[in-house]
């Protein structure tokens, strides 16, 4: 069984959580990170540059930058920004010494935030079948062994490769074009494991799998409704936005099973006269549902919308919009009509009144913006509940037009841009056509593997080679003990990577470490200075070039790295200018743009500063769906819960964390410190269940007869919604069945795990 680290058990501490987000202590948690991991002068100095038109972008979060005259000079960054940049430009570095010293099953005992604190790779490293211990290997035997590998397949797609969101769109341009050209669409992504229902129910309904927002439009609207989101922890810049919504006289719902501190209150940190006083109110109703109660709330909304309609015709719905722009109001009004509203009501789990009075915020506004985030997607229902979503804008009229639309936040930086550049399994007919004709080969034509699928062809057997560009794939992806099961039955598992993470000690027979430049870090190739370029959840492309010197001389950059692994692979005969690529970044954006429609002249738009947008027909009322219409649509609720099963639980991320990424164990707008094996439970359940602050307990998830189990985890008191649960990502992934997915995107179900508890006997060590 999978657990966390065998070290002995860190005592929770619980204290009141925060009330405000941001503020002085954000400065003072900014400033400690960069005095605890790099140094103080360059750190400030490489945060100067984050986010800035000349600089680099985050390699944290997708969330939009200002336009470029509305940048902040002194710092246009968040909390989260600067931990991960400080964590990428580490004064540690890991040498082969390192490796001497710890063997594998020495560093499958450290924790998760010991591996990655111990600094920055500095060379490739080799993981022998039967060795015990990595050791040092030259690149280009790297590149053979992999060559060696690869082409002793039996088919192409016995190799997987998996890409993390943080590869920008000239290294993921080019590794899908490797990909194809050797011979498979097996490019399973991180987008599978989070967003990936956005894009499918988008697609469906608007006709893009985006946002239909810019950044300027939050501002301007009447209403902004945040679901499944804690904008405090995971996109804090958003925050900024918020406030200035607030200050135009917006109104905010939030809806959530936890009450999330960045959703409450806001102290900007720009801002010292913000740090005392009243801070910022940010919300101004909170709708505490259920663990997946979305989609009867939304249900119950449209409800009482239709009703209000009734009684005053053409008043609450946009019904010029609806005749023009949508398809399917009738069957959608048919639906509602014999909704059962207190059926809806209940499974929500919010009272009436609140439901009501949410209502009428969105009856008496226009300008309405819905943004979510994986609190919704993560649901074996997400693409229904995001129909749904789409359905209140679609009646609203709320969509292409200013302060309105669909606001899917995407997590990692440049997630979007990766599937963008066509990191995905199932790439459109006319995208291969494009990509076979400027480069001159035929790309196979069988449907690839998803991340859920690439699990399981690992675990058949049928998946020989995994390769990860970025990320840290054994702890993202869900079921974690089938997920080491199938990476140990690989031939050969290979990390393009800048730090330490348990992807590295869970490995096939052979292993490779490769280590790369971060996003801070130059990038100098014989041709010169090289930059790259990154997609935000706007759908907005900048420029991105770092200026730190690189930790190691011997680090490639990404792009240098699939340029080496290709021209190894494909060898001396393929056409591809993989040599003449891997020194000029302007030839792969040249091939960008004859390859992707909306990358015309790449190399000049990129070059003004902010960049340039994407087309986004949503945002101008050209729906591309087969009848160039909007659709609306019936979203059953199907509630399929076992009536037995006591508790659903959900996985949440610390506000000291950045995905896989464990910055220390101080959740600090949660109130909860020094542990991360917590079970965040409702007072009422723990005096049903006879638990008290600390307690251990046992979980239990049972799914299609299976179970899974995580026990000796302390309980630590929230205010969560009766009958739910919470613990933290990636350590409740064990809980998550490979098969407890959306039907329609596989989107793993990570916010919806049926489970048991049982109360422990205690005795946790200090």
């Amino acid at each position: 069984m999978f657990n966390q680290h065998n070290a002995s058990k860190r005592k929770v501490k619980i204290s009141p959580p925060a009330e405000t987000a941001a503020g002085l202590k954000s400065i003072q948690t900014v400033a400690y990170r960069i005095w605890e991991e790099t140094h103080v002068g360059k750190g400030v100095k490489t945060l100067f540059k984050l986010n800035q038109p000349n600089g680099f972008d985050c390699p944290s979060c997708a969330w939009p930058d200002p336009d470029a005259n509305k940048v902040s000079k002194i710092a246009e960054y968040c909390e989260n920004g600067a931990k991960a940049v400080a964590w990428e430009g580490s004064a540690n570095t890991i040498e082969p010494s390192f490796f001497e010293q710890y063997s594998i099953n020495d560093l499958l005992e450290k924790s998760d935030h010991w591996l990655e604190k111990q600094g920055r790779l500095t060379q490739p490293m080799v993981l022998k079948s039967g060795d015990t211990h990595y050791s040092p290997i030259t690149w280009e035997a790297a590149f053979s062994l992999i060559a060696t590998q690869l082409l002793a397949l039996d088919h192409p797609d016995q190799a997987i490769f998996y890409t993390s969101g943080r590869t920008s769109n000239e290294a993921a341009f080019l590794y899908q074009c490797f990909v194809r050209q050797y011979g498979t669409n097996n490019l399973p992504d991180c987008s599978n494991m989070c967003h990936e229902a956005s894009g499918k129910a988008l697609t469906d309904t608007v006709g893009i799998g985006k946002a239909s927002v810019v950044l300027n439009d939050i501002p301007k609207a009447d209403l902004l409704i945040v679901m499944g989101q804690n904008p405090g922890t995971n996109a804090p810049r958003m925050l900024t936005a918020m406030e200035e919504l607030k200050n135009n006289g917006g109104k905010i719902i939030s809806v959530n099973p936890l009450p999330e501190t960045g959703l409450l209150q806001f102290r900007h940190p720009q801002k010292p006269w913000e740090w005392i006083g009243k801070p910022t109110s940010i919300h101004d109703l909170h709708l505490q549902v259920k663990v997946n109660g979305d989609l009867p709330l939304m249900k119950a909304l449209l409800k009482m919308l239709l009703e209000a309609e009734k009684n005053a015709p053409g008043e609450v719905f946009d019904t010029a919009f609806i005749a023009e722009f949508t398809v399917g109001y009738e069957a959608l009004r048919q639906h509602i009509e014999t909704t059962n509203l207190a059926e809806m009501i209940q499974e929500s789990g919010v009272p009436e009144k609140q439901i009501r009075e949410a209502a009428s915020l969105i009856i008496g506004k226009k300008n309405i913006i819905i943004a979510w985030a994986m609190g919704i997607t993560q649901h074996r229902n997400a693409e229904n509940t995001i129909r749904e979503i789409v359905n209140i804008l679609l009646l609203k009229g709320a969509i292409g037009k200013p302060g309105a639309g669909t606001l899917p936040v995407r997590g990692h930086s440049n997630v979007q841009g990766d599937r963008t550049m066509g990191v995905w399994e199932k790439m459109p007919d006319s995208f291969m056509q494009r990509l076979g004709n400027a480069f001159n080969f035929k790309p196979p034509i069988n449907e690839g593997v998803h991340a859920v699928g690439a699990i399981q062809a690992m675990v058949d057997g049928k998946g020989k080679v995994f390769m990860g560009m970025g990320g840290n794939f054994a702890l993202a992806a869900p079921d974690t003990n089938i997920v080491f099961e199938g990476l140990k039955q690989c031939a050969l598992t290979f990390h393009v990577s800048t730090k330490l993470n348990r992807s590295h000690l869970i490995h096939g027979k052979t292993a490779l470490i490769l280590p790369c430049l971060g996003r801070t870090e130059e990038d100098i190739s014989n041709n010169g200075p090289q930059f790259v370029s990154t997609e935000d959840t706007a759908g907005r492309v900048r420029r991105s070039h770092g200026d730190l010197k690189p930790v190691s001389p011997d680090l490639k950059s990404e792009v240098a790295i699939v340029c080496d692994m290709a021209k190894a692979v494909l060898g001396k005969e393929n056409p591809t200018d993989w040599e003449g690529m891997s020194e000029d970044y302007g030839l792969i954006r040249d091939k960008i743009a004859e390859v992707i429609p909306g990358f015309e002249d790449y190399n000049e738009r990129i070059k003004v500063a902010g960049g340039f947008y994407l087309p986004n027909g949503a945002r101008e009322r050209n729906f591309n769906t087969p009848d160039k219409k909007a659709r609306l649509t019936v979203n059953p609720v199907n509630f399929n819960k076992n009536p037995e099963t006591p508790f659903i639980l959900m996985t949440v991320r610390s506000h000291d964390q950045f995905n896989t990424t464990i910055y220390g164990y101080d959740d600090r707008y949660r109130g909860i410190s020094n542990s991360r094996e917590v079970v965040m439970m409702n007072k009422d359940d723990m005096n049903q269940y006879g638990c008290k602050a600390g307690d251990l307990v046992k979980l239990t998830s049972v799914f299609e007869g299976e179970k899974r189990i995580l026990e000796g985890f302390q309980v630590v008191p929230y205010d969560i919604s009766p009958g739910c649960l919470s613990v933290y990502f990636p350590e409740g992934n064990v809980l998550v069945a490979l098969g407890n997915n959306s039907e329609e995107s596989h989107c793993p179900a990570s916010k919806y795990i049926e489970v048991f508890l049982e109360k422990m006997d205690n005795g946790s060590d200090e």
